[in-house]
Parts: structure tokens; C-alpha cells; sequence
């Protein structure tokens, strides 16, 4: 049984749910770049995220990816098979 990934706009949309506070998410698709990958053979996307938001102040990188797991978990692993996160708060760009 083949699985559907999200859109870019599903994803963006759903992420933009969790972390209303964020300057900028920007959500791509890299999944044609992982077709015959063995997560990829069921429909599962591998996407690239960038969040740059401040509620990730003061946390490290685990802590920071866990907040964007708890955001598309239930999607983890059948509609999604990979994100790879750029996670960072608006001081982090300066």
C-alpha cells in the first residue's frame, strides 16, 4: 500500500500551527532526490525545514528537533521518512 506524502503547504501549514511565533519556515520537498531509497519505495517524503523562530532560544539541537518531531510526529514514519532541519532563532542569523 503506498502512502501519500504531505505538500510543501501541508507541512508548512502544519509547522506553522506549532510554532506560530516564527519568522520564517521554509519547507522543501527532496524527495525525487531519494527516489529508490528504501524509505521512499512505500510514499514517504524526505524533506528539508528551516525554522528560524525564538522559542528555540537557550535549547540545544535536540531539543530544538524534538519540538519539530512532536509537531508532524503522527506523519513519522508513514507520510514522512526524513527531515532535515535547519533550526535556528532570529539572533542565531545576525
Amino acid at each position: 500500500m503506498s502512502t501519500v506524502r504531505p505538500t510543501v503547504a501541508e507541512l508548512s501549514e502544519r509547522l506553522w500551527t506549532g510554532f506560530p511565533e516564527a519568522v520564517h519556515i521554509g519547507v522543501e520537498d527532496d524527495s525525487a532526490a531519494h527516489a529508490g531509497h528504501a524509505g521512499a519505495q512505500g510514499g514517504a517524503g524526505h524533506y528539508r525545514v528551516q525554522i528560524v523562530s525564538p522559542v528555540f532560544a537557550g535549547l540545544r539541537s535536540v531539543a530544538r528537533h524534538r519540538l519539530v518531531y512532536h509537531c508532524v510526529g503522527d506523519w513519522i514514519p508513514g507520510r514522512v521518512h526524513a527531515l532535515s532541519m535547519t533550526l535556528s532563532t532570529p539572533g542565531d542569523q545576525a
